[in-house]
């Protein structure tokens, strides 16, 4: 090849990786905005609720509005990022802008009145839908407004949890199980990372956590690790399917979109009475807290929060499923460590991301965050956790319009 067409070649790259890092930027800042206007609402909400916890009794009312509001205005967008992945896999229409503002405020009226739900869903539609507006304003062709959707995924997940690496990498793998695209690395990176930076700037504290001393990596260990990935393999799979089920059943049982969740806020205050705490509404932080203390919750808390959270989403809430997954993780990998002596910071971390990855069936990008939450000498065992409860949970997942490259079973049929 002649030098001046290699050279034109080269420009001809670099402007167009100047361009979708441009475009990453511009929707990473967007992101970053729209978490931290989310954020600074949820932790406004939390602190209501608990400073008044008789709004519990108005969840039944709380349901049924967003239940209203989401039939009135809601046409469209109900998808949430079931329809962001089908945007980006296909050339659509644009995300409808309303997306935004109807999921913020569905999801802070979710916490504000003690559902049990989580934030990561909110951030990526939030982001999503912005970024395809900004695309569509600044009339871009279909590849550029599909990336700018996948940028908004990566803005809003990295801004939102704090994990701008894990952000890129689920914005790249939430979108196939079995097959990790590197179109959009670079643009859903930096939106990643200018998402976190403008969240940040915008007075945004995330959680710290830790899984205290690293014990040594012996053999029995790591058989303890396995079995605990195994686990929360298991776990996710219960989680899948019993949100799943109760979606179904309500569906098929009950006409009126409106009621569901107002039936499903009268089954949440009832299992609030019978467990007699609040510690299941909401995030679930504190229990996350308490689950990296020996003793710090009981054995059984991480089927709770499972349920709470099924109830709450299923029925028809707003919010997401990553917080609570994490408190389930947690939750789940204390009792183990009670249960078998082991030490218990360090499978509550191993459970904080391992169910999680499994659920979303993104296990790169929840090691990654692993790392980036708890530290690189936890790098091997979240590895571990991660691919065992990731291959044993079957490619169940959270995210309906995920597409499979790959069948369930192995294929172990070779040719000559």
């Amino acid at each position: 090849m002649p030098l001046n067409l290699k050279i034109q070649e080269s420009l001809a790259v670099l402007l167009a990786l100047l361009k979708s890092c441009l475009l990453g930027a511009a929707v990473g800042g967007l992101s970053g905005v729209a978490s931290a206007i989310f954020l600074h609402a949820l932790a406004w909400a939390t602190g209501f609720r608990e400073g008044h916890p008789a709004l519990l009794f108005g969840l039944p009312v709380a349901g049924a509005v967003v239940g209203w509001v989401y039939q009135r205005f809601g046409a469209g967008v109900a998808g949430g990022s079931n329809l962001l992945l089908e945007r980006v896999h296909e050339p659509g229409p644009p995300v409808p802008f309303r997306m935004a503002p109807l999921i913020l405020l569905a999801t802070v009226t979710t916490h504000l009145f003690g559902g049990s739900a989580g934030r990561e869903g909110t951030a990526i539609q939030q982001s999503g839908s912005l970024g395809s507006a900004l695309a569509q304003a600044l009339r871009l062709p279909d590849g550029d407004r599909q990336l700018a959707i996948q940028c908004g995924i990566s803005g809003g997940f990295g801004s939102v949890f704090g994990t701008p690496l894990a952000g890129t990498i689920f914005g790249l793998e939430v979108l196939r199980v079995g097959r990790l695209s590197y179109t959009g690395l670079v643009p859903c990176f930096v939106a990643s990372v200018v998402g976190d930076l403008v969240c940040r700037a915008l007075g945004v504290h995330h959680p710290p956590y830790s899984a205290g001393v690293i014990p040594a990596l012996t053999p029995t260990l790591w058989l303890w690790v396995l079995v605990a990935g195994a686990l929360f393999g298991l776990t996710s799979i219960a989680f899948t399917e019993v949100i799943h089920t109760i979606q179904r059943t309500l569906t098929q049982q009950i006409a009126p979109p409106w009621l569901r969740p107002a039936l499903g806020g009268v089954v949440v205050i009832f299992l609030t009475w019978i467990v007699g705490t609040h510690d299941y509404l909401g995030l679930g932080l504190p229990l996350i807290e308490r689950s990296f203390t020996p003793g710090g919750v009981v054995l059984w808390a991480f089927a709770l929060k499972l349920l709470f959270t099924a109830v709450t989403l299923g029925s028809g809430f707003k919010g997401g499923e990553v917080t609570p997954l994490f408190c389930i993780g947690a939750t789940l990998g204390a009792a183990l460590a009670k249960l078998t002596g082991q030490p218990t910071a360090f499978f509550a971390a191993l459970g904080f991301v391992a169910v999680f990855g499994a659920a979303a069936n993104t296990p790169l990008a929840c090691i990654v965050m692993g790392i980036e939450l708890f530290g690189a000498p936890l790098a091997l065992p979240l590895a571990a956790v991660c691919l065992v409860s990731y291959s044993l949970s079957g490619q169940r997942g959270i995210y309906s319009a995920q597409r499979k490259e790959i069948s369930d079973a192995p294929d172990h049929s070779y040719t000559a």
